[in-house]
Parts: C-alpha cells; sequence; structure tokens
C-alpha cells in the first residue's frame, strides 16, 4: 500500500469516529498525531481532495468540512431530553425552547452588550399573527455617555428543534419591521448545510446569526456566528408593539 493510500485509509477511520465531520487542518493534524511517519506536505497532498479520491464514502457538506456520507442529513440526532438524576432513568425533563430565553437576553446584555436591557418574552405578547420575539432588548445611551445615541431595539428568534430554521429565519426578518436589530438563535448541532445556507442569508439580509447547544441549560454557549446589522424599522410598528411591554422594557 502507497503512502497516500495508507493516508487516505487512517482519514477515512478518523472520520468514522466523528459523526460531525473533520475539518481539513483538523484532519491533518490528528493523521499526524495517530501516524508519526508521515509528514505534514505528505499529509496534504493525500487528503486536500479526499472528497473527490473516496467519492463514495465522503463528502463536503460545507468548505473545508469532510464527512462520511453515511452520516449525512439524515444522521443529524436530536434528543432534548436531560435526565434530572442520572441514577433513575425514569426521570428525564424535556428542553423547552423558553429555557434559554433569560440566559440569551442576559447573554445580550452583559456579554456582547448589544442591549442595555433584554428581557424574555415569547407567547403570543403582541397578538400578532406576524409573530412575538422570544427575547426583546432595549439599547439606550447611558448619562455618562458624551456621544447620545437615538433608542434601538433588538428582537431575537431561538430555535431548539432544527427542523424549523427556515420558519425561524421568515420571523427574524420579520421582526426588523419594528427592530434596529434581529437576530435568529439555532443549535450548533444542526446540519451543517443549513448553517451555511443561514450564514450566508443572515448576511444578505442584516440578520444575527447565533449558535447554541440546544441540549445544555446551564451553559448553552451562545456564539455569534454573524453580526446583526443595525437598519431604521417602521416607526408606526416600533410604537405599536412596544405600547404593550413598555412597562416592562423601560
Amino acid at each position: 500500500m502507497s503512502k497516500k493510500s495508507e493516508i487516505r485509509k487512517l482519514a477515512l477511520e478518523l472520520l468514522e469516529q466523528i459523526p460531525d465531520g473533520i475539518r481539513y487542518s483538523q484532519l491533518v493534524k490528528m493523521i499526524q498525531l495517530n501516524d508519526h511517519r508521515f509528514k505534514k506536505n505528505t499529509i496534504s497532498g493525500a487528503i486536500w481532495n479526499l472528497d473527490e479520491v473516496s467519492a463514495e464514502f465522503v463528502y463536503k457538506p460545507d468548505r473545508g468540512l469532510f464527512k462520511l456520507i453515511k452520516y449525512g442529513d439524515e444522521y443529524e440526532e436530536i434528543d432534548t431530553k436531560i435526565k434530572l438524576n442520572p441514577n433513575d432513568k425514569s426521570t428525564t425533563k424535556q428542553i423547552k425552547e423558553e429555557d434559554f430565553y433569560k440566559s440569551f437576553a442576559d447573554w445580550l446584555e452583559k456579554e456582547i452588550e448589544e442591549c442595555t436591557k433584554a428581557i424574555p418574552l415569547g407567547g403570543k405578547v403582541f397578538n400578532d399573527k406576524w409573530g412575538t420575539p422570544d427575547v426583546i432588548g432595549v439599547r439606550e445611551s447611558k448619562r455618562g455617555d458624551i456621544v447620545q445615541f437615538p433608542t434601538e431595539i433588538v428582537s431575537a428568534e431561538i430555535k431548539t428543534d432544527s427542523a424549523g430554521l427556515i420558519t425561524a429565519f421568515g420571523q427574524a426578518c420579520a421582526y426588523k419591521i419594528f427592530s434596529h436589530k434581529s437576530y435568529i438563535v439555532i443549535p450548533s448541532s444542526s446540519i451543517s448545510d443549513d448553517i451555511t445556507r443561514l450564514d450566508a442569508l443572515s448576511r444578505l439580509f442584516g440578520i444575527g446569526l447565533v449558535l447554541f447547544d440546544s441540549k445544555n441549560v446551564d451553559e448553552p454557549n451562545f456564539e455569534i456566528r454573524a453580526r446583526a446589522l443595525k437598519h431604521e424599522p417602521d416607526m408606526f410598528f416600533v410604537n405599536k408593539n412596544l405600547k404593550v411591554i413598555s412597562d416592562k422594557l423601560f
């Protein structure tokens, strides 16, 4: 067996162990760690087109990401249950989207300082068929700010179910009519191709894209993939909707 064949065989074995796929640079490092005989340049020459030379086994769901075909879209595992007691298999709690509203509101306020105040909302608070954001926040100038700026409204749509990403994106777009910035928050475990498409769409429409661990309520690890761009909403709808929650938000 030639060196290239050995390297490709090892690459397939490593991909077998990681269903979510491996980035090109990661795969090179892992091969080096597993077999010190192979030099970096030799490995690169053997696997840069792995999806072509081993097309019956490997594909690229995203740029620079190798993944086994058998672990494609249909492999995606959606498990939204957590055990309250590891020793009691019968005791489980279903994780709900609402469980992440407060933590994301705090993240908008304290972590990325996109808002001076953010609150969980959701439900049908606005009583509008165009929907109510899961989280809404406001960004205002502080008394000590030398340069004062106009008040900004920030809205967010959170999804724990990867099956509803297209709907969630549509909702985030709808929120722009009364928000200066709008975010869509989706599971980091979503299909790579879906994340890539949403990333591209978010940048085209100025929507913020955030990934998070939808299985961990205590540590969601929110991470910005694309930051929301500011635009001017329709002030009629801004005032119409904010009247309903002014006592909570201001």
